[in-house]
């Protein structure tokens, strides 16, 4: 396919590439180099650069591959496949490096693929759509598509994360209220994938009713990553755009939005003005649910970390173009935070949530939609940490949360046997046109929630894994123990967030629901997908510690 006018990111040629051994484990080896570019390049135990390439964002996890092969075109990928294959060698792939779970590096994986280098954002002129490579950072697909054309996708926070995993499970970000997830305006992907007889091939999908491989489009609009094959590039596409101007194929971010940053004391907090800070923030989110609702543009995070990190965050934006922005963004502070006095509101000095102080945004301040997104996406000493191991546990909920759930979380995030101040419950803003789309059109099956949970621990040391690992498990169980401890969908409340992978969810032990780990993620949308995984990676080639199964196997 043509691409006549890309702009490229990341695309310096390294010159030197080893080969992969595919004989016993490889050891330390350094072969002649070829040609710049002709192959990928190959990163074996010896070299200097291995050790960064074996661990992702959360150092519990980390792999002793043979190889890792950094890839720069979907041919290399396709080659590097064909070689692991044959080699029988067990594959994994890496995006961006922040998959909370095993998924990439376990004890298991003899060959990472690695996307990072893939790269490039543009605009293909044949598909009338925009090219993002998978290795994409969320903050160079915003920087790329917003400069060269104005327009952008609903994507994360999170600067560093990369696209080949974060559009895969149904991304979502601060815009999503008002423009969907990122896999609404998703047109086409391309996947490579291993076929019956052990043959790696490149596949595009689009979501073009006649195309004979919509189905696997379709697995990759929130089946989550490294389950059918390698994912090299997207393509998006709002639906129902039309005509050759790219600037009309994808939504317009705001040009300037408000935002708000608050600390809340802990000090000027007891069990009742807590509980009601919650539940306020969740009846706001019951009556402003839809996507017509005159607040929806406006998307929070209730950050509440433990009472040992002295404060709980209140982390507000909203587009302020909208007419009575200012307003609804005021009523929205006044109302959550009702029930506190005035100096139980103040600036947030100190580090809150993930994110860093930012002191300047006590009075709302606006902002060039860029420079918000740049500065929430990279003031997160979370992410810049190479350091710290991490625990998770994810929850959409279609309604707010009981008073005695609420409790749950204050009683938890008040014990004194648990002092890190990294440990918290995230509150995250959901619904608005996210849930205009039905729940089976795309494979993110979760679409009429009102928001979402996190609840973690960030830590440092392996000898704190039991305690912080015990303590989510804690506040987690409690807040969902009407219904086995997982928020099984249901009336209140509809299951986990694949993106937010669960290390414990697959444990009959913890998660004494009886309900199974793939229903809680993927609910009716679960035998398609399986499906999706026999007719495009019918020897099980690609597969993690929760992956797609076959449809024979559980």
């Amino acid at each position: 396919m043509k691409r006549r006018s890309v702009l490229a990111g990341t695309a310096a040629a390294i010159a030197a590439t080893t080969t992969l051994e595919t004989g016993p484990r490889a050891t330390a080896a350094t072969a002649a180099p070829t040609a710049p570019g002709s192959d990928a390049v190959t990163v074996l135990p010896g070299d200097p650069r291995y050790a960064d390439l074996v661990v992702g964002n959360n150092s519990r996890w980390v792999a002793r591959p043979d190889a890792v092969r950094l890839v720069r075109t979907t041919e290399q990928v396709v080659r590097a496949v064909q070689e692991a294959v044959d080699a029988g060698k067990r594959i994994s792939v890496r995006s961006g490096g922040h998959c909370y779970a095993d998924f990439v590096y376990n004890s298991e994986v003899r060959v990472v693929i690695d996307t990072s280098l893939l790269d490039t954002v543009g605009y293909d002129e044949e598909l009338k759509a925009f090219e993002v490579g998978a290795g994409a950072t969320l903050l160079q697909v915003y920087d790329s598509l917003f400069k060269g054309w104005g327009v952008n996708i609903p994507g994360g926070m999170c600067y560093s994360v990369g696209a080949g995993g974060h559009i895969s499970g149904g991304g979502y970000g601060m815009l999503s209220r008002r423009h969907g997830l990122t896999v609404d305006h998703l047109y086409a992907v391309e996947v490579v994938v291993v076929d019956a007889k052990g043959k790696a091939r490149s596949v595009v999908a689009t979501r073009e009713a006649d195309d004979p491989h919509r189905d696997l489009w379709w697995a990759h609009t929130g089946g989550g990553g490294g389950n059918f094959g390698v994912i090299t590039r997207y393509w998006f596409r709002s639906p129902g755009a039309t005509g050759t101007d790219p600037s009309s194929l994808l939504p317009k971010p705001p040009k300037d939005v408000l935002v708000s940053a608050l600390a809340l004391p802990w000090s000027e907090l007891d069990k009742d003005s807590f509980t009601s800070l919650v539940r306020k923030f969740g009846a706001w989110h019951e009556r402003n649910s839809s996507a017509d609702s005159a607040a929806a543009s406006l998307c929070s995070f209730l950050m509440m970390n433990h009472k040992a990190n002295g404060s709980i965050g209140l982390l507000t934006q909203i587009d302020a173009t909208v007419p009575g922005a200012k307003k609804v963004l005021d009523d929205f502070l006044t109302e959550v935070t009702s029930s506190l006095s005035d100096a139980a509101v103040r600036p947030m000095s100190e580090p809150v949530g993930e994110l860093g102080a930012l002191p300047d945004l006590f009075t709302p301040q606006r902002l060039p939609w860029l420079h918000s997104v740049k500065l929430l996406g990279t003031s997160n000493p979370t992410l810049t940490n190479p350091t710290l191991r991490g625990h998770h546990k994810s929850a959409y909920l279609r309604k707010n949360v009981t008073t005695a759930q609420a409790t749950a979380m204050y009683r938890h995030l008040t014990r004194a046997d648990q002092q890190n101040p990294a440990s918290m419950v995230v509150l995250l803003s959901y619904g608005g046109k996210i849930n205009t789309v039905g729940s089976g059109d795309t494979a993110s099956a979760q679409r009429d929630s009102i928001f979402k949970g996190l609840f973690q621990s960030f830590w440092s040391s392996a000898e704190d894994d039991a305690a912080n690992i015990g303590w989510v498990r804690d506040v987690y169980g409690e807040v969902f123990s009407a219904t086995g401890g997982y928020p099984v969908p249901g009336a209140a409340t509809d299951g986990c967030y694949i993106n937010y992978p669960d290390a414990d969810i697959t444990d009959t032990k913890v998660n004494t629901t009886g309900v199974p780990w793939y229903t809680l993620y993927y609910k009716a949308n679960y035998p398609r997908l399986q499906q999706v995984k026999a007719a495009y990676d019918p020897r099980n080639t690609f597969r993690h510690s929760q992956s797609i199964t076959l449809p024979d196997h559980t």
